[in-house]
């Protein structure tokens, strides 16, 4: 029987030993669990350690993981203005292209551009033979001169034929006569003036002139060669100003007008321009409004079918409170903004209420949720948890050396 005793006493304290040796695993929150062992994303920052932690209640329980960021991954949240806008995307085409095409038949006696060359209106480019042309201009202003002779001399006999006819010494008929010569002299005139007009034209036409100033883009002749009426000679494209036709659906284009800025990007670099005319009708296909913008080119640094990517500024919001568009992330449950914020040395989360997001510039205004001096956590930097503490790179020994300055 003390046996038996002996063994119940053993058993029991066996268990006693047990519960007392075990650990509360709860105390830590869930976040910084799972935070604990998460890898960093970058090496700019996210370094992950469990040391210096704060522990569960009564010093129990497993350490708070530590973060230790760089000082490009935090950002503060400040005021500034930022733009709202209607983005476009599309080609970046010269303002005006115009093919120079051949006003008569002939040969080619001389061509004196080729492409690439840049032309201003007006320039010769290119000329017929033009000796037929030179005859019937000459001979057409010999028929005006013939036919002013022949009005002034019509004219002085029907002064004198009017003296006459009033004194009485020549009847009404030669009167009648001589005003009717006058009459079929100037017709004749008329006629000789219109005629030189034209051979005039002809030979002005024997000449190839740039219609406006830009670059020839396509020279369809050589010199010698026979062209008829209506051939293409030239493709000219004026560039000095660019135009980009997009399309912004219809919900969208109440808002944008005539004059309003657009900023581009084409090359990777930045350009503005301005929007120059709107179609007036909704496209019942895509229901979608044509927009216009125009971009000034005078450099000529944009080429003319370059890709663009851009903005139309519909408002711009003065001293709003914005934060990094990379700082805001998206709640997996509920879909809403969130940021990851630096409360003292502590990770929290802080749920926001966006307004305005500028794409081009990066930045998000925010209504709710920030306050201005708040620190963000910007871009990637591993896995995050409420609670978790943080150690800016950097920060702490400027701290240092601050203190050992005032001592």
């Amino acid at each position: 029987m003390r046996q038996l005793r002996a063994r119940y006493a053993l058993a029991a304290a066996l268990l006693v030993s047990t519960a007392c040796s075990g650990r509360d695993d709860a105390a830590v929150p869930d976040a910084q669990a799972r935070s604990t062992n998460a890898p960093a994303a970058n090496g700019a920052g996210g370094s992950v350690s469990t040391s210096g932690g704060p522990r569960g209640p009564g010093g129990q329980g497993r350490t708070a993981p530590t973060i230790t960021l760089a000082a490009t991954d935090i950002a503060a949240v400040r005021r500034d203005a930022i733009e709202e806008g209607i983005a476009i995307t599309g080609d970046l085409n010269p303002i005006e292209v115009v093919e120079v095409r051949a006003r008569l038949e002939g040969d080619l006696v001389g061509v004196y551009v080729r492409e690439g060359e840049r032309v201003r209106a007006g320039q010769v480019l290119a000329r017929f033979e033009a000796s037929e042309q030179e005859s019937g201009r000459t001979s057409a202003e010999a028929d005006r001169v013939a036919a002013q002779s022949d009005l002034a001399t019509a004219q002085w006999n029907l002064e004198q034929t009017t003296e006459l006819y009033k004194a009485g010494a020549v009847a009404e008929r030669d009167y009648k006569m001589a005003q009717q010569a006058v009459t079929a002299s100037r017709a004749r005139l008329a006629a000789a003036q219109a005629r030189l007009r034209a051979t005039s034209s002809n030979l002005s036409d024997t000449r190839v002139l740039a219609p406006t100033s830009g670059v020839i883009s396509v020279k369809a002749v050589e010199n010698g060669e026979h062209v008829a009426r209506g051939a293409s000679l030239f493709t000219l494209v004026r560039s000095d100003v660019l135009e980009l036709a997009a399309a912004v659906p219809a919900r969208q284009a109440n808002v944008v007008r005539v004059g309003q800025t657009v900023h581009f990007t084409a090359d990777a670099r930045a350009f503005d321009g301005k929007v120059a005319r709107m179609s007036p009708t909704v496209n019942p296909t895509t229901r979608s409004v044509a927009v216009y913008v125009q971009i000034p080119n005078a450099s000529g640094a944009l080429k003319g079918g370059t890709f663009a990517s851009g903005r139309v500024v519909s408002r711009v919001v003065s001293g709003a409170l914005v934060v990094p568009a990379a700082a805001v992330r998206q709640s997996p449950e509920e879909g809403k903004p969130y940021v990851y914020r630096i409360a003292g040395k502590t990770i929290d989360i802080a749920t926001v209420q966006l307004g305005v997001v500028d794409d081009r510039a990066g930045m998000a205004e925010v209504l709710d949720g920030l306050s201005e001096g708040d620190r963000v956590v910007v871009g990637n930097v591993g896995a995050l948890g409420r609670g978790m503490q943080v150690i800016i790179a950097g920060e702490e020994s400027m701290a240092k050396r601050g203190g050992a300055r005032t001592q």
